[in-house]
């Protein structure tokens, strides 16, 4: 089969050469899914896991991407929930082989149904960025109706979720962006905006939720904004400033069935929809970890035609 690996940490992006691989054998609960689509994370190759195995032994070559849609094709001995032939889609673990790749291996347990009526590319955006932003706001942070929350990064993949997420369970949501993210932003449901680079981002007052995506010098800002009782979630980095009389949290995103049908169902009736930027090959799929431009939404690589 195809896939795009890596073998040199050094390397960096110039290292993804499309090659061919063994096909994938599928262990005790696990299933082979043939990827018709699959998301991936330009940090990545950053990213240790994609380097070694749990135990800390090379793993190179080694196959970048862990969001994908496909259809399963084989059941590893033991494996329940799921039948060949079946429409999936989730989330692949860290440390072994991804989704650039024809066929990839996953536990089963990492995976969901897909609904004949949801295409396999708008599904593979949604496994990292939905059950991320469901985690931070909902199971770290635990926002309810009435609460207000700041959303930084509110265009990109997790923030642009985050912000669906956050106005369907009746939050004020506060934005944060670009310039050029405001329109996205608040046609996504936000209720205000704030430009990063040109606004003030203390003039918003205390909110009882932040969610980072970004890290650095905002994450250390943000947190004289958590009123007392609230809560920061961040992706980006380990906290080490926590709010006065509020919690800090960082937390990287795990793999959970239920919220990936749940968020199935979302994009069904149209309560959820991700931000897709370019579709590419897996030719092209090195290439599109380094774009000649920043684009909006997430980039897709189409594996397999439907």
């Amino acid at each position: 089969m195809q896939a795009i690996t890596v073998k040199s940490r050094d390397a960096g992006v110039s290292g993804l050469t499309l090659t061919e691989l063994p096909h994938p054998h599928a262990a005790e609960n696990d299933v082979i899914v043939e990827v018709h689509a699959a998301g991936f994370t330009p940090g990545e190759l950053d990213w240790p896991s994609t380097w070694t195995d749990r135990a800390g032994h090379d793993r190179t070559p080694s196959v970048p991407g862990h969001e994908l849609s496909g259809v399963v094709t084989e059941l590893g001995y033991g494996t329940t929930g799921l039948t060949i032939g079946q429409r999936v889609f989730g989330l692949t673990d860290w440390t072994r082989n991804g989704t650039l790749a024809q066929y990839t291996a996953v536990e089963a347990r990492n995976l969901a149904p897909l609904p004949a009526d949801v295409d396999h590319v708008t599904a593979a955006a949604l496994p990292i960025s939905g059950l991320t932003a469901w985690q931070a706001l909902f199971d770290h942070a635990h926002l309810t109706t009435g609460q207000s929350v700041l959303i930084h990064g509110a265009a990109g993949g997790v923030g642009s979720i985050a912000v669906q997420l956050a106005r369907e369970a009746g939050a004020r949501v506060i934005a944060t962006g670009r310039a050029a993210d405001r329109d996205t932003a608040l046609g996504l449901g936000a209720d205000a905006f704030i430009d990063l680079q040109a606004e003030k981002l203390e003039g918003i007052g205390e909110v009882d939720v932040v969610f980072d995506v970004i890290g650095g010098e905002i994450l250390e800002r943000s947190t004289a904004l958590v009123r007392p009782g609230g809560t920061l979630v961040t992706i980006a980095e380990p906290v080490t400033v926590q709010p006065h009389a509020g919690r800090a949290i960082f937390f990287v995103v795990e793999p959970d069935r239920a919220r990936l049908t749940d968020l199935a169902e979302r994009l069904r009736d149209g309560r959820v929809k991700p931000i897709i930027g370019a579709v590419r090959t897996l030719a092209e799929a090195a290439s599109a970890f380094t774009p000649d431009k920043r684009t909006p939404g997430k980039t897709i690589i189409r594996v397999t035609e439907d």
